[in-house]
């Protein structure tokens, strides 16, 4: 019996949908509750869930086809109508069994299903799509592969590396299988929907075996991925030799382990244990540029990957051992410092080139001037005493550590002391549409953190950062900041902010003019907390010179609706609750 699948309604006034991805080809098998396909609105990306067990019989709205609520997304069959589907019968029927007579081993195990998916592979494979990764994200460009063709991947297996405008992330593998192709290329930009790569049965990655192999032969390529046996006689001594070529040129394994059919099911193995398993170009050339045997390194990413990190790590570890030796003649000893201080090894190979931007620097570009340009910025600093706070966190560190698992800096205390100003002057909370001459303030307060990356300036939200203690702000700072670093961002977590505090005290600089990100009204600076002479009046009015720890806070605001009068107002209650300090009993003390 066929049960239709319609577009759920996936919140307030929302009435369509748009199919982004399909999870599940037609003819596949699927459970109650298990992920069906991805649909986005003008408000959420989601996952539609199967609401019955059987089998997918067709596919009714298209990837990019938008759909109203209530509107059929599918039909799932019972497991029974699965075979007379569309998809099942034609791959078999395209092609006769020995049409393809060089290409026996390419496909599958049995020589039979073998040859009627070879001709076709993407037909019979399933496409790995570009997902959607946020709202308003029309494109992404790819900028790694993490697996190659005829690779044996897992389901949710990390298999290529894309960059956004909002985020760069990795797109995990659909279903578990050997990578038959790969549509895009590395810098290849692709459009929300389209094709990346296809993912078959485990076999194609033989595929290449059959080429140097006598044609001839093709059932005894039936059974090698079992027993060595019968091939292994007349070419042990190729077979062997293969696999060594191998590691120096990491994109022809499919083409260099194909040819010894023993070798066929240790493929995959190679690769894992290669000392070079994948390098880009850019860790190549810092490799050279610092003096780094790529084969005498570990790789700490995915899948073994040799990363930025894990170079300059070894270059640095070169360089120790380096100044041990060199303290027996003076002169080689203070040879090496100079360079070292002189350019920091990460950005050496920039000298003297043209780069292309990145993602995240070609959308930063972007976005400041557009801000720029959109608003009416104008920046005031207040200047906060915050020696209170100072002595409070060096009070409580050591436990809060011990007991939240996060260490306590001072950026949780601006931030706790941010979102409750921001309930007192809703008008800081707020946006400006200037096409309807329409004010929206706020009633939650999603608070955006700038983060520096290797990649670039990101701003991941934390939603309802209002309702979270100093503990929870601590907890939700650090764990954002780690993942924004990591490349584990969701692209809901980079977008919905309401106000920005960016930590620019973080290198040591006092006050700057932070540039606020539309349409949010504002955006606080963190100076750097120094200690210098103030005047401290106390509480009968007598002044003396102190030694204080002191900070500014540069707020950059929206003239368009908010005046400096309000600016003052907000920067005062900021400034009033750190310096009063009243933190106790967040931290337990």
């Amino acid at each position: 019996m066929a049960f239709s699948v319609q577009m759920p309604a996936l919140g307030e006034s929302v009435t369509e949908g748009t199919v982004t991805r399909w999870l599940k080809q037609e003819g596949d098998t699927v459970e109650v509750d298990e992920p069906l396909l991805e649909v986005s609105t003008d408000k959420v990306d989601t996952e539609i869930p199967s609401p019955v067990a059987g089998v997918l019989s067709k596919i009714v709205a298209q990837e990019d086809d938008t759909v109203e609520i209530g509107g059929e997304l599918a039909v799932i069959g019972d497991d029974g109508e699965a075979p007379s589907s569309d998809s099942a019968p034609e791959p078999a029927a395209e092609e006769p069994a020995e049409e393809p007579a060089e290409e026996p081993a390419q496909e599958a195990p049995a020589a039979e299903s073998a040859p009627a998916s070879s001709g076709n592979g993407s037909s019979d494979g399933t496409p790995v799509t570009m997902p959607e990764l946020g709202e308003s994200v029309t494109e992404g460009t790819v900028t790694r592969w993490l697996k190659a063709v005829g690779d044996e991947v897992a389901v949710d297996e990390p298999l290529v590396e894309v960059s956004t405008d909002k985020v760069d992330t990795e797109i995990p593998s659909p279903v578990a299988g050997t990578l038959l192709e790969i549509s895009a290329q590395e810098d290849d930009t692709v459009s929300v929907g389209g094709q990346l790569a296809v993912i078959g049965s485990g076999a194609p990655a033989a595929k290449p075996a059959a080429a140097p192999e006598p044609t001839p032969e093709p059932a005894k390529a039936e059974p090698k991925p079992e027993p060595a046996k019968a091939e292994p006689k007349p070419e042990p001594a190729k077979a062997e030799p293969k696999p060594e070529p191998k590691p120096q040129p990491a994109k022809a394994e499919p083409a260099k382990s194909a040819p010894a059919p023993s070798a066929a099911t240790s493929a995959p193995a190679a690769p894992s244990g290669d000392s070079t398993p994948y390098v880009t170009p850019l860790v190549r050339k810092l490799a050279a540029d610092n003096g780094v045997d790529l084969s005498s390194i570990t790789g700490t990413g995915v899948g073994g990957r040799i990363r930025k990190q894990d170079v300059l790590a070894a270059a640095e570890a070169k360089k120790a051992p380096a100044a041990a030796p060199a303290s027996a003649p003076a002169a080689a000893a203070s040879a090496p410092a100079p360079t070292s201080a002189g350019v920091r090894p990460e950005l050496a190979h920039l000298r003297g080139t043209t780069q292309k931007a990145n993602r995240i620097r070609q959308i930063t570009a972007t976005k400041t001037r557009e801000s720029l340009q959109t608003t009416a910025q104008l920046t005031q600093t207040f200047e906060v005493d915050v020696t209170r706070i100072a002595a409070l966190r060096a009070r409580a560190k050591n436990t809060f550590l011990e007991r939240e698992g996060v260490k306590l800096t001072f950026l949780p205390f601006f931030a706790k002391a941010v979102v409750e100003a921001l309930k007192s002057h809703p008008n800081v909370n707020a946006s400006y549409d200037e096409a309807n001459k329409q004010i929206t303030y706020y009633d939650a307060e999603h608070l955006g953190i700038a983060v520096d990356t290797e990649q670039g300036l990101l701003s991941p939200v934390i939603h309802n950062a209002g309702d979270l203690s100093l503990a929870g702000l601590a907890r939700a700072i650090a764990d954002i900041a780690k993942r924004a670093r990591s490349g584990g961002l969701k692209p809901d977590e980079l977008s919905g902010g309401t106000f920005t505090i960016t930590n620019i005290g973080s290198q040591g600089a006092l006050f700057d003019t932070p540039i606020l990100v539309p349409p949010q009204a504002a955006m606080l600076g963190t100076g750097a907390i120094v200690k210098r002479p103030v005047v401290v009046t106390d509480e009968s009015g007598s002044e003396s010179i102190g030694v204080r720890s002191m900070c500014y806070l540069p707020l950059t605001y929206d003239h368009r609706l908010v005046d400096g009068a309000d600016a003052g107002r907000f920067l005062t209650t900021v400034k009033h609750r750190l310096e009063e300090a009243s933190f106790e009993a967040d931290l337990g003390l």
